[in-house]
């Protein structure tokens, strides 16, 4: 089947839920230095700056915006400790060894797709990978060991500068592509769940104008409990008024788009 277009996605709460996972060591990492522990919504205000990608960063500034807030008379750890905490959490051992050894929250993720959802999307011409802030070896876990997927097309953390710099995102479309992106391309859309998703595709649109880029936004798993519908709504709110060109109900929407519409 011809090809018809490319979807690439973000992991963290597109693939996978990490209320439990990510947002659950955050929360605990920002607790162990000040002894405060942020709420959903205040990491979902947070995120919905823009600028709050990567996780270990988020922690450093929450824990720096609560001691000032309450004039607390503690020192701001260094980056450092942010990590090797947060890591402690997260994967609950050495993430350069076999995950069999691991305890920490990542073992508790799930997951909102399965591998049939890429067979699906194959099937239809649509090429499909993944752009990540998530370590490779959190991103590999979920794509390889648990959704089972062969070398799947994947930028991480280690591969790119962070969004919304566009780099990771340029540079896997062009090389699952094989060509130079440009009009005579076909369509490439990015799924993600934060306006530096959104922001993301946006910039990429600057840096070439004349390749047919299509932001796809779906807010974080955690809001789509019915006792969340109105943070929901406002948060779908704000990836739209961010630029997104279409908001999906779930993710497995993703499988009824026509690309050419956009």
């Amino acid at each position: 089947m011809k090809n018809i277009g490319l979807i690439l996605f973000d992991i963290d709460g597109v693939i996978r839920s990490v209320e439990n996972s990510y947002r659950l060591s955050l929360k605990k990492t920002v607790c162990k230095f000040c002894g405060w522990e942020p709420s959903y919504i205040d990491i979902d205000n947070a995120k919905n700056e823009g600028i709050w990608n990567n996780d270990w960063d988020l922690s450093l500034e929450l824990i720096k915006r609560y001691i000032k807030k309450e004039n607390l008379k503690l020192a701001i750890p260094p980056i450092e400790s942010i990590v090797k905490c947060f890591e402690e959490f997260y994967f609950g051992g050495d993430p350069n060894k076999d995950s069999k050894y691991w305890s920490g929250s990542i073992i508790n993720e799930e997951l909102l797709v399965d591998k049939e959802f890429f067979d699906s999307l194959q099937s239809n011409g649509i090429i499909w990978g993944f752009v990540s802030g998530a370590e490779s070896a959190s991103a590999k876990f979920v794509l390889e060991k648990r959704l089972g997927l062969k070398s799947p097309p994947l930028i991480s953390m280690e591969d790119a500068p962070e969004k919304p710099n566009p780099k990771g995102f340029i540079n896997l479309s062009k090389k699952l592509l094989r060509n130079k992106l440009g009009v005579s391309n076909i369509p490439i859309a990015y799924v993600g769940d934060t306006i530096a998703d959104i922001n993301t595709v946006i910039n990429a649109r600057k840096e070439i104008p004349s390749q047919k880029f299509i932001s796809i936004g779906i807010s974080p798993p955690h809001l789509h409990l019915k006792s969340r519908l109105k943070e929901r709504k406002e948060y779908e709110k704000n990836l739209k008024n961010a630029g997104a060109d279409l908001i999906l109900d779930c993710i497995n929407d993703v499988k009824n788009i026509n690309l050419a519409l956009f």
